[in-house]
C-alpha cells in the first residue's frame, strides 16, 4: 500500500510552486496556507508573500499573527511563523502599531539542552524596525526598553531601529548607550554604525575617539565602522590614526578599514603606504588591498608598485593572489 503523502510537505511544495502562478491565484492560495495549522507552512507562506510583494496577503498575515499569538508556545514552536509574518509585513510596508507592540513585548522561552532559549529574539527585532516607522506615541519608549533586553540580538535590533528615529532623539540614545557600555562589544559596534548613518557630522569624531579605546574589541569596532561608513571625513580620521597603530593586529584592522572605505583618498593613501612602508607593513597593505583585484585601474597601480619595489615576499604574495590563493 502506497504511503500517504505528508500534508505539511505537500503544502510546502505547493507554496514553492506559487512563484510560477499569476498574481490573482497567489493571493487566495497564500491566504489558505497562512491559515494552516503547521507553523512551518505558515512561515513559508509568509516568506513567499514577502518575496513576491503580495500586498493582498496582508489581511491574512495579520490574521495569522493574532491566531498564533493566542498560544505561541503550542502553535508556533521556535517562533518561526510569527517572526516571518512580521518580517513580511515590514517588507510590504504595513506597520500595524498594535501588532508590533504585541510582538516587541513577546518573550518565548523554550526547552533546550541547557537553560531555556528565548526563540522570540528576532521577532522583537523585526517589531522594533517596524515600530520605528510608525508615529505611535509609545514607539520610542518600547525601543528604549528593548535596548536593555536580556538578549544581545534584541538589543542590536533596538539599536538599528533607534538609528532610524527622526530628529536628534535616536542619535542621543545611541550615544548614551555607547557611553554607558554593553556586555557585548557587538552592540556597541552596531551603535557606531547607526550613529555614522543617522548623524554623521556629529558622530565621526565621537566614534573616532574610540579607536584608541583600551578595550581592543571596542577599538576595532570603531575603526571598522568608520571604514564601512565610506564618509570622506571618516577616511581622514583613519589616516590620522595610522601612526598610532605601530604594530600588531590593530594596524591590520586599520588598513582593512581604509580599503573597505573605497574612497579615492583612501586608495591613494594605501598605494603610498605600499610604495613607502617597510616590507612587512607593505605586505599587510597588499593583503588589505586584495579586495580591489577586480578594479582594473587600482590593481594595475598595485602591480606597478610591487614590481618596482622588487621585494620577493611582495611579488610572491601578488602571484598567490593572482592564482586565487587568498590566505
Amino acid at each position: 500500500m502506497a504511503k500517504r503523502p505528508d500534508p505539511t510537505q505537500e503544502a510546502l511544495r505547493a507554496i514553492n510552486q506559487l512563484r510560477d502562478e499569476p498574481e490573482a491565484v497567489r493571493g487566495p492560495a497564500l491566504a489558505k496556507h497562512l491559515a494552516n495549522k503547521s507553523n512551518w507552512v505558515v512561515a513559508k507562506a509568509a516568506k513567499v508573500a514577502a518575496e513576491l510583494h503580495q500586498h493582498d496577503a496582508i489581511p491574512a498575515l495579520v490574521k495569522a499573527f493574532h491566531r498564533l499569538m493566542a498560544g505561541p508556545e503550542q502553535l508556533d514552536k521556535g517562533c518561526m511563523a510569527l517572526t516571518e509574518i512580521v518580517a513580511a509585513l515590514y517588507t510590504l510596508d504595513h506597520y500595524d502599531s498594535e501588532l508590533l507592540l504585541t510582538g516587541i513585548r513577546h518573550v518565548q522561552l523554550e526547552a533546550s539542552f541547557g537553560p531555556p532559549t528565548d526563540t522570540a529574539v528576532q521577532l522583537r527585532s523585526h517589531c522594533a524596525a517596524g515600530l520605528a516607522q510608525t508615529h505611535h506615541p509609545d514607539a520610542a519608549f518600547e525601543l528604549v526598553r528593548l535596548l536593555a533586553d536580556h538578549e544581545t540580538g534584541a538589543r542590536i535590533g533596538a539599536v538599528r531601529a533607534i538609528g532610524t528615529l527622526p530628529n536628534e532623539a535616536g542619535a542621543l540614545l545611541l550615544r548614551f548607550k555607547v557611553l554607558t557600555g554593553d556586555p557585548e562589544a557587538e552592540v556597541i559596534a552596531e551603535c557606531f554604525a547607526s550613529l555614522l548613518a543617522c548623524d554623521p557630522a556629529r558622530s565621526i569624531r565621537f566614534v573616532a575617539d574610540y579607536c584608541d579605546d583600551t578595550d581592543e574589541t571596542i577599538a576595532e569596532a570603531a575603526v571598522l565602522a568608520l571604514g564601512d561608513s565610506r564618509l570622506p571625513e571618516a577616511v581622514e580620521a583613519l589616516k590620522e590614526r595610522w601612526t598610532h597603530f605601530v604594530v600588531g593586529p590593530m594596524k591590520k584592522i586599520l588598513l582593512l578599514a581604509l580599503a573597505t572605505a573605497r574612497r579615492e583618498s583612501s586608495v591613494e593613501f594605501l598605494l603610498k603606504l605600499l610604495a613607502e612602508e617597510n616590507p612587512r607593513s607593505a605586505l599587510d597593505v597588499l593583503n588589505a588591498m586584495r579586495i580591489y583585484q577586480h578594479d582594473e585601474s587600482v590593481w594595475r597601480s598595485v602591480n606597478e608598485i610591487v614590481q618596482k619595489r622588487g621585494d620577493r615576499a611582495l611579488v610572491d604574495r601578488l602571484l598567490a593572489l593572482a592564482a586565487g590563493i587568498d590566505r
